[in-house]
């Protein structure tokens, strides 16, 4: 059977998870081996399960950011790579430079791989290694979610300090409704 990649992209509170959740469940009920991932730094609801906003949870494997092909065999060497049919990852955007490479090593290997992630960051700018991994893409779904400012399809990330857009920071701060905001192009603010 051939491999396939499927990135599943667009802003916070799109459904990302809630898709990529939606996506092994199904692989499961086709009786497929599945096997769940997320960064180890994605520690915001659960350090055991990927969880969508709304509370749908599904065990999981933490992974470091910087996983490559090796070190990646040696993790999931309990669970039979070889008998796995299925290979999801969350957070995706969270990865480091050498994750497009090990989910291409997957593909190649005849396994459905299936990643979630941020296309954008709080910036408006590509984030990590999604611009690689939706160029190598068999499949791409871009969800949007709802502005909240003119109820809109939002397609842009705010980040929020005391409520107002952030206008300086890093690149990576994990946070949920608290920190971060759905916006349409037109409402988002950049920071300058």
């Amino acid at each position: 059977m051939a491999g396939k990649l499927e990135v599943i992209t667009g802003c916070m509170f799109a459904g990302k998870t809630e898709e990529l959740l939606r996506r092994v469940e199904r692989a499961r009920i086709a009786r497929k081996r599945v096997l769940l991932f997320k960064p180890h730094l994605d520690t915001r609801y659960s350090e055991r399960e990927v969880v969508t906003h709304y509370g749908r949870a599904l065990p999981c494997r933490r992974l470091p950011t910087d996983i490559s092909w090796t070190p990646f065999l040696e993790l999931v060497t309990d669970h039979g790579l070889g008998d796995t049919d299925v290979l999801a990852f969350d957070e995706a955007h969270f990865f480091g430079e050498g994750f497009p490479a090990l989910c291409e090593a997957l593909v190649a290997r005849g396994k459905r791989v299936i990643v979630a992630g941020l296309d954008l960051n709080f910036r408006g700018e590509p984030f990590g290694p999604m611009p690689e991994l939706l160029a190598l893409a068999d499949e791409v779904t871009k969800l949007q979610a709802v502005c909240v400012v003119c109820g809109g399809p939002a397609t842009r990330t705010q980040r929020l300090i005391d409520g107002e857009p952030a206008r300086e920071g890093p690149e990576i701060l994990i946070g949920g409704l608290e920190s971060y905001e759905a916006r349409c192009r037109g409402c988002f603010v950049p920071p300058r």
